[in-house]
């Protein structure tokens, strides 16, 4: 869904090294948390599809993801930080720019439980979206 190149197609998407990162994580809350952070990333970079998805797929996709995300065990600041995506990302206006004001707010959270690499892969993510945003 994301409209976002895959990695061999001139960049890679904002949850593929999450992607790598959950495979080399052992089972436990930092593997959970790289796993919110992916679905996460999925949603936020789905608010970027051109033409945009209708608001009320937008409030079914929140929904599913929150009811993902309330199964996981999480870091208590990568929650904090999830809780308050889910709120934004619900909001009912201009998806594009919550896209990526979500995204730019989940970095300091992922580098801070997962460590730089997932910090990196959120700043690309954001940065993408920011671009996408200004199309």
């Amino acid at each position: 869904m994301s409209p976002l190149p895959p990695a061999g197609e001139g960049g890679s998407a904002g949850g593929t090294p999450l992607v790598k990162l959950m495979a080399e994580l052992p089972r436990g809350p930092r593997r959970d948390g790289a796993f919110a952070l992916w679905l996460t990333v999925r949603v936020a970079e789905d608010l970027l599809l051109v033409p945009p998805i209708p608001e009320r797929a937008v409030r079914r996709r929140v929904a599913a993801l929150e009811h993902r995300l309330s199964s996981l065990v999480l870091p208590a600041p990568l929650r904090r930080a999830l809780v308050a995506a889910l709120t934004e990302l619900g909001g009912g206006e201009a998806g594009r720019e919550r896209a990526a004001l979500v995204l730019q707010q989940l970095i300091a959270p992922a580098r801070e439980v997962l460590g730089a690499d997932a910090g990196e892969a959120l700043v690309g993510a954001a940065k993408r979206a920011r671009i996408e945003h200004q199309r």
